[in-house]
């Protein structure tokens, strides 16, 4: 059996008239996520972290800003299709660890609810997926509330 890890990184200006999209569930908040998608920081983080452990590049190769057919999709697309293409290599999922990082809202709540959506796209148990939700301490970009930030590690495996 064959492991590779894969590291995924994303950022997202907040931006007034835009929804709120993490992990594949929309959240009530008075700004969203600012991008040429539906900007879902964590999914993005993911996807990268899993095309990156199979050395398949990256988000912005498979689903580039500058292509008319990405404008305004949900991200949970992107997703699936990233896993299509890992299953196409002969891969499946071993975990994900994520991290979203913003002061506000709350993420705390919609854990549970990201975890079972992103189950759901990936077709995998929830027991796969860990998120975790912290702040920056009021410093930086996130801290200024400005932006929200995700990281993700995945492990893939190949028989």
């Amino acid at each position: 059996m064959q492991i590779r890890v894969g590291f995924g990184y994303d950022m997202h200006p907040l931006q007034e008239g835009r929804e709120l999209w993490i992990g594949g569930v929309k959240l009530e908040y008075e700004k969203g996520l600012q991008g040429h998608s539906d900007a879902d920081v964590l999914i993005h983080a993911i996807c990268d972290a899993l095309l990156g452990a199979a050395n398949l590049r990256d988000i912005g190769y498979h689903f580039p800003d500058s292509s008319p057919a990405w404008h305004n999709v949900d991200s949970k697309l992107l997703l699936r299709h990233t896993m299509n293409l890992l299953e196409e290599e002969g891969y499946s999922l071993g975990n994900i660890d994520a991290t979203i990082c913003a002061e506000q809202p709350r993420l705390n709540p919609h854990i549970p609810a990201m975890q079972r959506r992103l189950a759901e796209v990936m077709g995998v148990g929830e027991e796969f997926i860990s998120i975790k939700a912290t702040t920056s301490e009021r410093m930086g970009f996130v801290g200024r509330e400005e932006g929200i930030t995700a990281y993700a590690v995945v492990l893939i495996q190949k028989s």
